[in-house]
């Protein structure tokens, strides 16, 4: 199969931008990220996602520029040549997509035995699952670039329509919680915290810049190529602020600390 004639839209491209960055790490970081900065959580994601936002820009910029499915290994070996300093920070980049392939496993293993645990029927040892998961995309991503693009599609949206419905049940029971107080200015943590807890939430960001891999395949790159950076990376800034606000405003503290891996 011929993956250089294999060709996705936005919606594709969006898809894996958002799958890339919902993919775990919110579920993942969202339990230390309130350790870190208490009631100002919302804020810290916000400080994170503004990051995030600028650094899409710049690989919007670079996508158009450098086409390539090399993505962030090529722009470094443009703008610094074929060197030590570029081969070591390009490994330095594929470290970091082992961590995290290491971190969303992690959050599916515990996630899943948690679930499988309160339906009352049997336990499962969370590696199992995580086993599992990182062997079916691998096998996923084996088959070919189009159907690892659809299962993208099809995960991510179904994650976007859990986590809006969380959002909007979340909301209805806000004002009536009795830990909304959590989210009062008093609650927050130092601005020294704020920002370290921005810099922990910012690999639940991470991801985005897996458009850029995909731009050799995309249709009408010039109009589509900013607009899926953009798309992806505003979308899942407004989710985790959501998120982190009604997290925060229903559960006390304390059981968020207790239920860090699955929060």
């Amino acid at each position: 199969m011929n993956r250089n004639k294999e060709q996705i839209g936005l919606k594709d491209a969006v898809a894996i931008g958002i799958g890339g960055m919902v993919g775990g790490g919110i579920f993942a970081v969202l339990g230390l990220a309130v350790e870190f900065a208490k009631g100002g959580t919302p804020l810290a994601f916000l400080i994170a996602g503004t990051i995030a936002f600028l650094t899409a820009y710049s690989y919007a910029r670079l996508s158009l520029y450098f086409p390539d499915k090399g993505g962030t290994v090529h722009y470094i070996n443009k703008g610094f040549g074929k060197n030590v300093f570029s081969g070591g920070t390009n490994n330095l980049l594929w470290i970091s997509y082992i961590i995290m392939l290491c971190l969303y496993a992690s959050a599916f293993g515990s996630y899943g035995a948690k679930l499988i645990k309160v339906t009352g029927v049997y336990t499962t040892d969370k590696h199992i699952l995580l086993s599992a998961i990182i062997l079916f995309s691998a096998l996923l991503n084996y088959m070919s670039f189009k159907a690892m693009s659809i299962a993208e599609s099809i995960a991510v949206y179904t994650k976007m329509i859990i986590l809006g419905g969380f959002v909007v049940v979340g909301f209805y029971g806000l004002f009536s919680s009795s830990y909304i107080g959590q989210l009062a200015v008093s609650n927050w943590s130092s601005a020294f915290k704020l920002v370290s807890g921005g810099m922990v939430i910012f690999v639940a960001y991470e991801g985005f810049e897996l458009i850029a891999n995909a731009i050799p395949n995309l249709r009408n790159p010039k109009k589509n190529v900013t607009r899926a950076f953009y798309i992806s990376v505003i979308s899942v800034v407004v989710l985790y602020i959501l998120i982190a606000i009604i997290t925060i405003g229903s559960v006390s503290f304390d059981k968020i600390g207790k239920a860090q891996e699955y929060v």
